[in-house]
């Protein structure tokens, strides 16, 4: 698991998670910090589709346990180009510390190899990104 901040240079997917961070520290120029993760994903809806990004929104996958498909999926908040798990928080007390294994078993359920974790909910927009 790598946990890195918006500067990196090699991870996969650079250009398209740099580009949804641009978004997100746009978004959270206009609102500000404060308002309930809704208000982020709706605005990030925006600008996926004003940018022509191909995105699904509360994506549902299905959880494979033993030999069953456990009956409640776990939603993801967007996926961007089926390639990218966005999760949108707005904690005031920060990314919490477990934020990163949840992205990462999102990751193995959905097979994408990179998540992003914003949280809208301090003066500074939060960014941690996970490669699996």
């Amino acid at each position: 698991m790598k946990n890195k901040n918006f500067d990196t240079g090699n991870d996969p997917l650079q250009q398209e998670t740099d580009t949804i961070i641009r978004y997100g520290i746009g978004i959270h120029k206009i609102p500000g910090a404060g308002f309930l993760e809704i208000v982020y994903k709706d605005a990030f809806e925006y600008e996926l589709k004003k940018n022509s990004t191909g995105y699904n929104r509360e994506k549902a996958y299905k959880i494979q346990y033993k030999d069953i498909v456990l009956p409640h999926p776990f939603h993801a908040d967007v996926v961007v180009q089926e390639r990218i798990i966005l999760e949108i928080k707005a904690k005031e007390g920060g990314i919490a510390e477990e934020a990163p294994a949840q992205t990462i078993n999102y990751l193995k359920c959905s097979g994408c190899k990179v998540g992003l974790i914003l949280n809208f909910g301090k003066m500074n927009l939060q960014i941690r990104r996970v490669v699996l």
